[in-house]
């Protein structure tokens, strides 16, 4: 069968190229030392065992600097890593940290911004008394590249620490509006501040992507997360004031969200500001094609969390509590990912569908050959039409038991009642304590080009590893494994799968 000219031109590219697996785990979920994961050995011996698994592709959450809350679709900048991702080992072994302080750092007499500063000290008394060297070159490389997101970005966390981690709204007026001289000066002020913002994205980035060059250098495709939103407080906001619906004080005019859904009774509120779309599109686009930029730097596909929202999006009022008295909004979609791909034509990407789809969103992802998704615990509605069903898969999609949104499957397999257990023992003809297993096979057994099994299915765990749950602001993202759970069981299991149902290389 020929291929349409929509798919030839779009979305093509490896690792949509054939039948693939991969495995969802955000990096702060690695074990180690630290108090969350870290881009370090563990990182590395995750990809080994991906590479041994036969695994292909390695999908994490948002890797952006977060809020208190940890939420990484809440982030600081939409071009930024987080800090808390920052290997100090790494560090030590560049001789840019003492063995001694990481010691103190491991036994509570040091934190990690603490650890971070030091090494910073050292790094730019080196640079500064070796101009040429690779260090210091590779370090005035980086901040020249990425001069184009960077430079606002370091400035506003330099201010925020300043005005006590305030959110921009809250600045004085002067920097909260970005008048020149107060920025100029600000910058001149200070400037040691500013220059140690960059040097933590250096080494973010630095780490990133030599685990990236690890990765592909196995075979294994990263896979990234791009929220569709960006939060109010963050320096793309502060930066970019006019892309934004917000009133002349800076506060949101709507807030975006999702209507009543599968997820909950009243919607969920997300809070952040809107786009304002007219102004983008007049602009060429320019901030989200700078955006995909640093994505397509970082991953070898990336997923657009929440895609409807490219067709139409939730407003909701700024006064309501809840996401239920809000109403649909058109977006540009179809020329802000004509513009996209326009500027990368290698681009890859995979859309978040899932909720509320009307025709149009579809026509939308269709047009842009964008594989869907689909989730098994979503499948057993007891109506055979259900398009979460394995039978009713589709090639161009990518198929998960769960994401991050989910309870693991053998938890979410446990809360059911005795309908959906019955509807589900019927559908697969098995005994209902295999399950687990059974849904881990049948989604790879999908039709679809991807699918992804997220860690804690693999090692077959229950209540008390879910990653987040949707509408809840307390106990998320803090889900971390150890290795002594991913047993040669759980490992053979996988491998199995993946020869048994052509996902290998």
């Amino acid at each position: 069968m020929m291929m349409s000219t929509i798919e030839k031109k779009y979305n093509q590219s490896i690792p949509l190229d054939k039948r693939r697996a991969g495995v969802l785990l955000h990096p702060t979920s690695l074990p180690g030392p630290y108090h969350n994961g870290v881009l370090g050995e563990d990182a590395y011996r995750f990809i080994d065992v991906l590479q041994q698994t036969g695994f292909t592709v390695w999908q994490t959450l948002p890797l952006g600097p977060t809020h208190s809350d940890g939420s990484p679709y809440q982030s600081l900048s939409v071009h930024a890593g987080s800090p808390d991702l920052i290997d100090l080992q790494w560090l030590v072994d560049r001789d840019w940290l003492l063995e001694q302080d990481l010691q103190y750092y491991f036994a509570d007499v040091l934190d990690r911004s603490k650890c971070l500063l030091m090494a910073f000290d050292r790094f730019h008394q080196h640079c500064t008394q070796n101009e040429h060297s690779s260090e210091a070159i590779s370090f005035q490389k980086f901040i020249e590249e990425e001069s184009f997101w960077l430079e606002d970005y370091a400035l506003y966390c330099t201010l925020k620490k300043e005005h006590q981690q305030k959110s921009w709204i809250d600045w004085p007026d002067d920097v909260k509006n970005r008048n020149k001289k107060a920025l100029s000066a600000a910058k001149i002020q200070f400037k040691m501040e500013i220059l140690y913002h960059q040097f933590e994205q250096y080494l973010f980035f630095s780490q990133w992507l030599t685990i990236k060059e690890y990765a592909n250098n196995k075979g294994i495709y990263l896979f990234g997360d791009l929220p569709i939103f960006v939060a109010h407080d963050s320096a793309d906001v502060w930066a970019h004031r006019t892309f934004f619906k917000l009133d002349k004080k800076g506060n949101s005019q709507v807030v975006a969200g999702v209507p009543p859904d599968y997820f909950s009774a009243t919607g969920q509120r997300w809070g952040n500001p809107h786009y304002q779309w007219d102004t983008i599109e007049a602009s060429g686009f320019s901030w989200w094609i700078e955006r995909i930029k640093t994505q397509q730097l970082l991953f070898d596909l990336v997923r657009i969390d929440h895609f409807r929202g490219f067709e139409a999006s939730w407003e909701i009022p700024v006064e309501e509590d809840t996401a239920m008295n809000g109403q649909w909004v058109k977006s540009p979609g179809q020329k802000l990912l004509t513009a996209l791909y326009q500027a990368y034509p290698d681009l890859t990407l995979v859309a978040e569908d899932l909720g509320i789809i009307t025709r149009e969103v579809d026509d939308l992802r269709e047009q842009f050959n964008l594989p869907g998704m689909k989730i098994m615990q979503f499948a057993f509605s007891g109506e055979a039409t259900n398009p979460y069903l394995p039978h009713n898969h589709q090639i161009n999609s990518v198929v998960y038991t769960g994401t991050h949104d989910n309870d693991t499957t053998v938890s979410w397999l446990d809360g059911l009642d005795e309908g959906q257990k019955h509807i589900i023992r019927e559908y697969f003809n098995f005994p209902y304590d295999a399950l687990n297993k059974v849904l881990m096979s049948q989604t790879m057994a999908s039709v679809a080009k991807l699918a992804i099994l997220p860690l804690q299915d693999i090692m077959d765990l229950g209540e008390g590893s879910r990653m987040n749950t949707p509408g809840t602001a307390e106990g998320n993202w803090q889900w971390r494994f150890s290795w002594k759970q991913l047993t040669d069981d759980a490992k053979m299991n996988a491998r199995h799968m993946n020869i048994l149902y052509g996902r290998t290389e």
